[in-house]
């Protein structure tokens, strides 16, 4: 079980309640003397911070901040709908619904609720779903990005269970987006930033990734879409229908249906 270490006694109850809803074992401050990646609660909110420093040396920390840094550059000079994932989802005038089926730390969440999707969003890793929930709830109360993070909405728990098609296909989300963790490229390690390279270490593979292929496609009324490494094999080695390839990652389109509003 994933711990929580509260390094303000005033957030107690906070804690607590972070503890049960994400299955975390609230843990002594002393854990921050071991090495790795702990999660921590502070007036800040909840952030990752690196364990086992040496005297002098800065702690890695991260938090998901869709306020600032990248993720604000993004949505402000981020190309909009000429982006790739916006072209892969099939964005235009009519705004589809998606599921994020591996949320992840929620940053093509945010990109595609920016350019007005409605998206619910998945993530079964405990410690990954609390910081994205925290990034959401901070986000709510800055009001240039409120009414984007109210187009999102957090479902902690696994794919391989929640991916199931609603009986009525009326229910349907639109397109079901894939981005499992795929194993990175040793050559490249150096340019992995700090924050991703915390988020790899709590995560891991998802070496059950194929097996989600084919209950996305049950659920989703137009196309399924798999964000993959530019070289990778296409998951569950399943041809796409096309494929939109950038510099180091690719978009695989899988077609159901033009993504478009249901006919009246």
């Amino acid at each position: 079980m994933a711990s929580l270490i509260c390094l303000d006694n005033r957030l107690q109850q906070e804690a607590l309640a972070l503890s049960q809803r994400f299955s975390l074992l609230l843990a002594d401050e002393s854990l921050l003397a071991e090495p790795g990646f702990h999660l921590c609660l502070d007036e800040n909110g909840l952030s990752l911070q690196q364990g086992a420093v040496r005297p002098g040396k800065k702690r890695t920390q991260v938090q998901v901040d869709f306020s600032q840094g990248a993720v604000a550059h993004r949505r402000k000079f981020g190309g909009g709908q000429g982006q790739d994932i916006a072209k892969a989802i099939g964005v235009s005038a009519y705004k589809p619904s998606v599921i994020d089926a591996t949320a992840g730390l929620g940053r093509d969440s945010f990109v595609l609720a920016t350019l007005g999707c409605q998206v619910t969003a998945y993530e079964r890793q405990p410690v990954v779903a609390a910081l994205l929930q925290d990034g959401l709830n901070r986000g709510l109360s800055d009001p240039e990005i409120a009414d984007i993070i109210a187009r999102i909405l957090l479902q902690h728990g696994s794919s391989h269970e929640l991916l199931v098609a609603p009986q009525d296909p009326v229910l349907l989300a639109d397109v079901v987006y894939l981005d499992p963790m795929f194993e990175h490229d040793e050559k490249a390690k150096a340019q992995v930033k700090k924050d991703m390279q915390a988020f790899r270490q709590v995560v891991g593979q998802d070496n059950d990734a194929d097996d989600l292929l084919s209950r996305a496609w049950d659920c989703a009324r137009c196309r399924v879409v798999v964000k993959r490494a530019r070289k990778a094999r296409p998951l569950a080695d399943r041809e796409p229908t096309y494929a939109l390839t950038g510099k180091a990652n690719r978009f695989d389109i899988y077609v159901k249906a033009k993504v478009a509003p249901l006919p009246l």
